[in-house]
């Protein structure tokens, strides 16, 4: 005799394996809720189930997505978009101010005239210090992205910076060169001579070992320590260089009035503490040890095949 069984105790037909698949559950919640992450409804690597009872329960949502390759998304820490975004705010500040000091003090800007050494100030200010401060920050805001994609986005905006400091130095250059003026006698051109030269060499350097397919993980994992110190050295090189040249400026062109609180002046000073805000507050989001991008799961496995493939051994060989 061919036994009954209950509805919902014995093994499901097509119709109500379809019907139950397609009900809603936790797992499809957190599918939704992280539409970016490649999530499995079955919570990882665990192959389909063949019966809807099987199903695992997930983990309560702690704020961070599960990954295909069972690593997790990781939070962004409470207080760091509030330092990201102030330091955003003193780089617009200082650029505009830039702009508006030229324009009402400087007569503006213009290439073929006497106005071209002011392309200079603006160029060094956006290049070398705006978008070379906003590169070395986007470890800290492009946290779960692609680690490929966040390598490709700091060395373009390092290139940008780079190709707008170049115009600024030809900018001074050749307004020396139809004024007859000296070249490169003052602190300031010496110190902006050596961070150009080495802000041109750590992009080569950083770019034959990062993005190139050639180094070895070995000699990669030796030389990323000296790529963060320089990086943050010549950023800091380059505020510095700035404020000396701003003081050079103001002496050149108000001389005894500077000590007279001019308008011109006072602005000037403004614009040189915001500034030195704006290398202090990239510095320490920088230096914050919890504040790191975290590495995910794929990003290990990756290494770990690389390494293997231009070293023949594991990493864990060594």
């Amino acid at each position: 005799m061919k036994q009954k069984t209950k509805p919902g105790t014995g093994p499901l037909s097509s119709l109500e394996f379809g019907v139950s698949f397609l009900a809603p559950s936790p797992h499809m919640e957190l599918l939704a809720s992280c539409p970016r992450s490649r999530l499995s409804p079955w919570g990882g690597w665990a192959p389909p189930p063949s019966h809807s009872r099987d199903l695992r329960p997930l983990p309560q949502d702690d704020g961070v997505c599960l990954s295909m390759e069972g690593g997790a998304a990781a939070a962004t820490p409470t207080a760091l978009p509030y330092y990201v975004a102030f330091s955003q705010l003193l780089g617009l500040t200082f650029v505009a101010m830039t702009g508006a000091w030229l324009g009402l003090y400087r007569g503006g800007i213009a290439w073929e005239s006497d106005l071209q050494f002011n392309a200079h100030p603006l160029c060094m200010v956006i290049g070398l210090i705006f978008l070379q401060g906003n590169a070395l920050l986007v470890y800290r805001v492009f946290r779960n992205e692609a680690k490929r994609t966040t390598k490709v986005l700091h060395g373009l905006l390092h290139i940008f910076a780079l190709v707008i400091a170049l115009v600024g130095l030809v900018a001074v250059f050749d307004y020396h060169r139809k004024k007859g003026y000296a070249d490169l006698y003052s602190l300031h051109s010496w110190c902006g001579i050596l961070v150009f030269v080495l802000y041109f060499v750590q992009w080569l350097v950083g770019f034959s070992f990062f993005l190139f397919p050639g180094a070895s993980f070995s000699l990669r994992s030796r030389y990323r320590p000296q790529h963060i110190f320089f990086g943050a050295t010549i950023f800091l090189l380059s505020v510095g260089t700035a404020l000396l040249g701003l003081k050079e400026a103001l002496l050149f062109n108000l001389g005894g009035k500077y000590s007279a609180f001019e308008p011109e002046g006072v602005l000037a000073n403004v614009l040189g503490l915001l500034l030195a805000c704006f290398g202090g507050a990239v510095l320490y989001i920088l230096t914050r040890a919890d504040w790191k991008r975290p590495s995910q799961a794929e990003e290990q496995a990756l290494s770990m095949d690389f390494k293997t493939l231009t070293e023949g051994d594991s990493p864990g060989s060594q």
